[in-house]
C-alpha cells in the first residue's frame, strides 16, 4: 500500500468513527422523542410503523373506550354507596335508633 494511503486513512479513521457514533446515538435520541411524546413512526419508505392505524387498532381502542366509561359509572355508584356507609357508620347509635324508632312509629299510625 501508498504510505500517502495509509497516513490518510489514519487521520480520517477516528473522525470517521466519531461521526458514526454521533450518527447514531442522534437517530436513537430522535426515536425516543418521537415514542414519548406520541408521534408515529415511520419505516424506510413513509409508511406508518407505530403506532398502528388499522382497523383491529382502532376497534380496540372503542372497546376499551366503551369499558372505560362504564367501569367510571360502576365507580361513581360505588363511591354513592360507600358514602352512605360511611354515614351509617360515624352516625351516633342514639340518632340512629332514634331514626328507626319514628320509622316504626309512622308505620305503626
Amino acid at each position: 500500500m501508498d504510505p500517502d494511503k495509509v497516513a490518510l486513512f489514519t487521520e480520517l479513521a477516528p473522525m470517521l468513527a466519531v461521526g458514526s457514533i454521533v450518527i447514531t446515538i442522534g437517530w436513537v435520541a430522535t426515536t425516543w422523542m418521537r415514542i414519548k411524546n406520541g408521534y408515529p413512526l415511520e419505516n424506510q419508505w413513509g409508511k406508518s410503523v407505530y403506532p398502528k392505524t388499522d382497523k383491529e387498532a382502532v376497534e380496540r381502542v372503542k372497546l376499551l373506550t366503551n369499558e372505560n366509561a362504564e367501569l367510571r359509572a360502576e365507580l361513581g355508584s360505588v363511591k354513592d354507596r360507600l358514602a352512605n356507609v360511611e354515614r351509617i357508620v360515624t352516625d351516633d347509635s342514639h340518632r340512629l335508633t332514634q331514626e328507626i324508632e319514628q320509622l316504626r312509629d309512622k308505620r305503626a299510625n
